[in-house]
């Protein structure tokens, strides 16, 4: 199974290096030096890491046969693509790769039919599933323990526990005006029935 696993950016100096967009949770295995890339576009690749290093927070990338600026340029924008075992797991147990969580079905704890999963967003806080409900609409549920209960991969299922007005119209009072404001219009009814009674 074929990943995208970075997309180059800009040129960084006069010797060949690129910045990196990261798209997986292992750079270190995926981006490490020695690895062969496929590329999208296809006639850009393969590419052969040569050496990487991480330098004001961005990756930057170093292939064999481009030395200088201009071949840097070149590869811009291109997708890195990376061989994967389907079969293959994170280290961690609690991880997972975004082929194993695509299409899987989301569930609440109670067996109501959420959607499906169709796109993983890796925000820089979390991630996200981009589910999609049977009427076509989408909803985003944070990939987190609190509301991402368990993973299924067996029953190809996502189990959520998902918060009021997560995917539903039940919101919880928003701020602490909301609910004074609600508060005083109690008191103010209270006093209207005062009123009539005396």
């Amino acid at each position: 199974m074929q990943l995208v696993v970075a997309r180059i950016g800009r040129a960084h100096g006069i010797k060949g290096e690129v910045t990196v967009e990261v798209r997986t949770d292992e750079p270190e295995l995926r981006l490490g030096p020695g690895a062969v890339l496929a590329t999208d576009p296809a006639a850009t690749g393969p590419l052969t890491i040569e050496a990487g290093r991480v330098h004001s927070g961005r990756l930057l990338l170093r292939f064999a046969g481009v030395h200088d600026r201009t071949g840097a340029e070149a590869l811009r924008n291109t997708l890195l693509i990376a061989d994967v075992d389907p079969d293959e797991r994170p280290e961690d147990e609690d991880e997972y790769y975004d082929h194993q969580l695509i299409d899987l079905d989301v569930v609440t704890e109670d067996g109501t039919e959420v959607g499906r999963i169709t796109e993983i967003s890796h925000l820089p806080t979390q991630d996200l599933f981009v589910v999609e409900r049977a009427d076509g609409s989408e909803v985003y549920v944070p990939f987190v323990s609190e509301i991402v209960t368990a993973i299924d991969l067996d029953e190809q299922r996502a189990v959520i526990s998902p918060p009021p007005g997560l995917i539903d119209d039940r919101a919880e009072v928003a701020s602490a005006r909301d609910a004074e404001d609600a508060e005083d219009a109690g008191d103010a009814e209270d006093a209207g029935d005062a009123g009539e009674e005396a």
